[in-house]
């Protein structure tokens, strides 16, 4: 591709750049060219008889990258790129056989779980996973067909799309890990039913301010913590308490007088009239 103010670099730099993002590169003379302007990006030829994707992020050098990869792909066509702002109904509308959404950005999880909610028989593959434990189990809870992790390759992901197309989930052996792990930890829970004293010490403060309706921000600055680190403990209360909402966790505590073993602060005592809404999502 040659056009406007591109910029000439060592051929091996350019070579992991531009391959880190699926930009492919051409060569003239004894310099490789990369362009700096936006381009017209590809689309595959819809009569392909290979599965459609759809591609959501909200980072759009991720979504043109994907685009101009997997474009070139011969088993498999692309509809289309867009951020997490599309609804559900657009989504319906543009009938892909598999959504392939980044959960590695912000709001990328609730868009997950906004979207398996909304449509629960569309395939969808989380890209961009961590390989933090709470993600990849709250992926698998929300019901994904398939993984692929930061570190994934293209073909990694052309393959997670038609073992998806097959009902069939291929994962590293370490997510593979997690999820066994996982399903271990649920039947010895349903066997035994829950144990609350599970639940750490800061688990226990978070708890106590949840059920007094403040939001996540509200407990991050009583605790001079993350919001991200009130996200991922969150998580882990409501596996712990096997319920799905954060409104449930205060159900669940009276009902067992979780409570009193909780170690709120005295300071907390006047954020008992708080009016938030405690069944607020987790972001």
């Amino acid at each position: 591709m040659i056009i406007k103010n591109f910029t000439r670099l060592p051929r091996f730099e350019l070579f992991k750049f531009t391959s880190s993002i699926g930009v492919v590169m051409e060569t003239q003379g004894t310099d490789t060219i990369v362009g700096s302007e936006p381009q017209t990006l590809p689309r595959s030829n819809l009569q392909h008889p290979g599965p459609t994707v759809l591609i959501v992020s909200d980072l759009r050098l991720l979504r043109d990258g994907l685009v101009l990869s997997l474009s070139r792909q011969p088993s498999l066509a692309v509809a289309d790129s867009t951020d997490l702002t599309i609804s559900p109904t657009h989504i319906a509308a543009a009938r892909p056989d598999v959504v392939l959404l980044d959960v590695g950005t912000p709001g990328g999880l609730a868009a997950l779980l906004a979207l398996r909610q909304a449509l629960p028989d569309l395939k969808i593959v989380a890209i961009a996973v961590s390989d933090i434990e709470q993600m990849v189990v709250a992926c698998a809870e929300a019901g994904v067909s398939g993984f692929v992790s930061r570190d994934g390759s293209i073909q990694d992901l052309v393959t997670a799309v038609h073992c998806a197309m097959r009902n069939e989930l291929v994962c590293s052996p370490r997510i593979a890990g997690m999820l066994f792990r996982r399903v271990a930890t649920i039947s010895s829970e349903r066997s035994h039913g829950p144990d609350n004293s599970a639940l750490t010490r800061r688990e226990h403060e978070i708890v106590s301010l949840m059920t007094q309706g403040l939001s996540n921000k509200e407990i991050a600055r009583q605790l001079r913590i993350q919001n991200a680190t009130v996200k991922n403990h969150i998580h882990s209360i409501l596996a712990k308490l096997h319920v799905r909402r954060r409104g449930e966790v205060a159900a669940r505590m009276r009902g067992s007088a979780l409570l009193c073993r909780g170690v709120p602060s005295p300071q907390h005592g006047h954020l008992l009239g708080s009016q938030h809404d405690a069944v607020a999502g987790l972001d």
